[in-house]
């Protein structure tokens, strides 16, 4: 007889989050998997894969700038959202980080960020038309690295290995991660930054997001949220989505993450937390606002953040959408 091996089983493809549409044509599509979560907690909406793990990259920052504070960190205000930021590369971003290495008798030479130009678009520009070239302080998690660093000078840890997954740094911040996810780190990457990444699941992530909003005050969690949502340009920039969000919704918190990640928590505990699938970050901001209308956020702010025109000679001819 002859033996038939059973077919190995196709995994279904994420389900279209956001259209392209361009004269009226549809011209691609970007698909993903999100989740929106009650106020208590419970799943209400699933689409896509919403329980395997993901790189949340730079959503990720708040559960880092947590560790930080639990194994020392003196910093409060802006300077603590730095820590927790994507920043612009704005100059009071810059400002800060350096502050933030002034204050552990250290300068930029001790980073190990990658030398990289602004994020923000309009400040990459200037910053090359004044005769600026990429340097570690412009990258932007060099608030969260000049975090990590003044943490170990505290504690007398190593500063030239404090990107190691085996770090006390990064075996605090990992194990905050778990604590605040409620789930367990079965992988370990490194981040665009250098610095260790750990894989969650997009539910995991919404309900690290959640615990953040809905801490008791005096506790560390509460105290990154709280710089977080009272300083978003330091967490982000003055023309960035996630500083919108925060400044026009009270308590609300934000942190995007590369490869077009994004996670939300309301100040009642309802959150969201969304990937999609090919980084398409002119997806992003579409996606995103569809997800705030269906958790009951509406008005101008929402409108801004989804709009994402396509143009042709100049001229609005299309737009991404959301498609869910």
């Amino acid at each position: 007889m002859t033996s038939l091996t059973p077919p190995v089983p196709v995994p279904a493809e994420p389900p279209v989050l956001a259209e392209v549409v361009r004269s009226g044509f549809t011209e691609g599509r970007h698909r993903g998997s999100l989740v929106l979560l009650d106020a208590d907690g419970g799943v209400r909406l699933a689409l896509g894969e919403v329980s395997a793990p993901v790189f949340p990259r730079s959503s990720n920052k708040p559960m880092q700038a947590d560790a930080l504070l639990r194994a020392g960190l003196d910093l409060d205000g802006e300077l603590l959202a730095l820590a927790a930021a994507s920043h612009s590369g704005e100059t009071f971003h810059l400002e800060g980080v350096r502050k933030i290495l002034a204050g552990a008798g250290l300068t930029e030479d001790a980073l190990l960020t990658p030398p990289d130009l602004p994020l923000d678009h309009e400040e990459a520009e200037a910053w090359l038309r004044s005769g600026g070239r990429r340097e570690r302080v412009l990258m932007n998690c060099s608030g969260k690295h000049a975090a990590m660093l003044a943490v170990c000078v505290r504690n007398g840890w190593p500063l030239d290995s404090y990107l190691d997954p085996g770090h006390p740094v990064q075996q605090l911040v990992l194990e905050v991660v778990r604590e605040v996810s409620g789930e367990p780190v079965d992988t370990v990457g490194v981040d665009g930054c250098g610095a260790p990444l750990m894989a969650l699941s997009l539910t995991g992530l919404a309900r690290a997001f959640r615990s953040y909003v809905l801490a008791d005050p005096g506790t560390t969690r509460r105290a990154v949220a709280d710089a977080m949502r009272a300083h978003p340009e330091y967490v982000a920039g003055t023309r960035r989505p996630d500083t919108w969000l925060m400044r026009a919704v009270p308590g609300a918190l934000s942190k995007m993450g590369a490869e077009a990640v994004q996670a939300v928590a309301l100040p009642d505990g309802r959150a969201l937390a969304f990937k999609i699938e090919d980084g398409g970050g002119r997806a992003l901001g579409p996606v995103l606002a569809r997800a705030l209308r269906m958790t009951g956020v509406e008005g101008e702010v929402v409108d801004r953040i989804g709009d994402a025109p396509l143009l042709g000679g100049g001229v609005r001819v299309g737009e991404v959408r959301a498609a869910f």
